[in-house]
C-alpha cells in the first residue's frame, strides 16, 4: 500500500503558480482522503519560469525522491515539453542510477521522456495519470474511471486488468476557479478498435506520447533534442522493442492528420513496427481527427498482420486508465480487456 507519495514537475512548473492553486488544493485534500502523505519536492512548486530555466533542479528532485525510503511513490505533477533537458544531469556520472530503488513512478504526456529514461534502467513503471490533470479534476469527485486505476495503484501496487470506459469527457475550456465544481461533458464510449490483426496479442507494453517521441527524432521543438536523445540513449534499440506492445497517444496539441503521418513515419523509419508484437492507441483528445488517425496509421504500417488496437482511455483524453510498462501484457479486443501477468518472465 502507497502511504508516501512525492510529487515533482519533471516537465512543466504550471503547479507553482497562482492560477492553480485551487487545483492543488483539491489534488492535496483527495490524497489526503486517500490516507497517504504527501511531499512537495523542494523545486516542484517553483513556479513555470524557475523549472523552466533549471532542468538540474528537477533532475535533483528526482533523484532526491528516489533517495528517500520513506518514498513509495513518484507522481509527476503535469507533463510539458522539455524534460528531455535532464538526461545529463540523471546520466552523467550515473547520478539516477547509483540512487535507483523501486519505488511506483507514475506519469504521462512529456513523461513519456522520464518513462524511458527509467525504463534505460531497469525500472517498471506507470503510464496514463499526473496530480494535476487527475487527482486535481474540478469536478466534486475524481472521474469515476480516473479513481478506480488511481485507488487501486495505491492500494496495491499494481493494475491487474484495464477495460474500456463507458463514457469519455470532454477537455475542459474553463480551469479558473469559478468553474470548480462544474461537471464535464460525457458522451458514451465505444470500447477497444481492433483495427487490423489478430483480436488478441501479448508483450510488454512502453511508448507513450506520439509528439514526445517524435521529438526524438526531431529539431523542431528544441535545436538539441536529437543530439541528447542519441548521447544518452533514450529511444530503446530494436533490439528492445523486439516482441513489445507499442503505447502511442496524442497530445492537447490535437496534430493535423499531415503532422500524425510524419511522426509515425519518423517511427516506422526505426523499424520497430517490424519488432514488436502489437500497437495500442489511445482516444485522442476531444475525438478530434480520430477517424483519420485510424485510417493513416494503418496505411502507415503498411502491415495488416501487425494488430492494432484503437481508443485506449489513457494519457490526454479523459477520463485516463494506467498501464504497467514491463509487464507482460495481453490484450483481447473481443472480451474488451486488457490483463497483466506480472508473475509471467517470457524471453525477450
Amino acid at each position: 500500500m502507497v502511504r508516501n507519495i512525492a510529487i515533482v514537475s519533471l516537465s512543466a512548473g504550471t503547479i507553482g503558480e497562482d492560477f492553480a492553486k485551487h487545483e492543488v488544493e483539491i489534488g492535496l485534500k483527495r490524497l489526503a482522503a486517500y490516507g497517504v502523505n504527501v511531499k512537495m519536492m523542494p523545486h516542484a512548486q517553483a513556479g513555470i519560469e524557475y523549472v523552466k530555466n533549471h532542468p538540474v533542479k528537477r533532475a535533483e528532485d528526482l533523484i532526491q525522491a528516489f533517495q528517500d525510503d520513506s518514498i513509495d511513490m513518484i507522481l509527476c505533477a503535469i507533463g510539458g515539453d522539455d524534460t528531455y533537458r535532464l538526461a545529463p544531469y540523471l546520466f552523467e556520472n550515473d547520478a539516477l542510477r547509483r540512487v535507483m530503488k523501486p519505488k511506483i513512478f507514475l506519469g504521462f504526456s512529456d513523461s513519456t521522456m522520464n518513462h524511458l529514461m527509467l525504463h534505460r534502467l531497469g525500472l517498471n513503471t506507470f503510464y496514463g495519470q499526473s496530480f494535476l490533470a487527475d487527482v486535481c479534476e474540478m469536478e466534486d469527485e475524481m472521474l469515476p474511471y480516473t479513481a478506480h486505476y488511481f485507488g487501486e495503484l495505491l492500494r496495491t501496487g499494481r493494475i491487474r486488468e484495464v477495460t474500456p470506459s463507458d463514457l469519455w469527457y470532454e477537455e475542459r475550456t474553463d480551469w479558473s476557479a469559478s468553474a470548480v465544481g462544474t461537471p464535464r461533458v460525457r458522451h458514451p464510449n465505444e470500447g477497444f478498435q481492433l483495427l487490423q490483426g489478430a483480436p488478441v496479442f501479448c508483450g510488454k507494453i512502453l511508448g507513450g506520447c506520439l509528439e514526445t517521441l517524435y521529438d526524438i527524432f526531431n529539431n523542431d521543438r528544441y535545436p538539441d533534442t536529437v543530439t541528447v536523445c542519441e548521447k544518452y540513449g533514450l529511444f530503446p534499440t530494436l533490439d528492445d522493442w523486439r516482441g513489445k506492445i507499442l503505447l502511442l497517444e496524442t497530445s492537447e496539441e490535437r496534430p493535423s492528420p499531415e503532422h500524425y503521418r510524419r511522426m509515425l513515419e519518423a517511427l516506422k523509419r526505426t523499424g520497430i513496427f517490424g519488432a514488436m508484437s502489437g500497437v495500442l492507441c489511445g482516444k485522442p483528445m476531444d475525438e478530434m481527427y480520430f477517424e483519420e488517425y485510424k485510417r493513416i496509421i494503418v496505411e502507415v504500417v503498411d502491415d495488416p498482420a501487425l494488430p492494432i488496437v484503437a481508443n485506449l482511455n489513457v494519457g490526454h483524453a479523459t477520463p485516463r486508465c494506467i498501464l504497467p510498462f514491463g509487464v507482460q501484457a495481453t490484450v483481447d479486443a473481443v472480451a474488451q480487456r486488457i490483463t497483466f501477468d506480472y508473475d509471467c518472465h517470457p524471453a525477450e
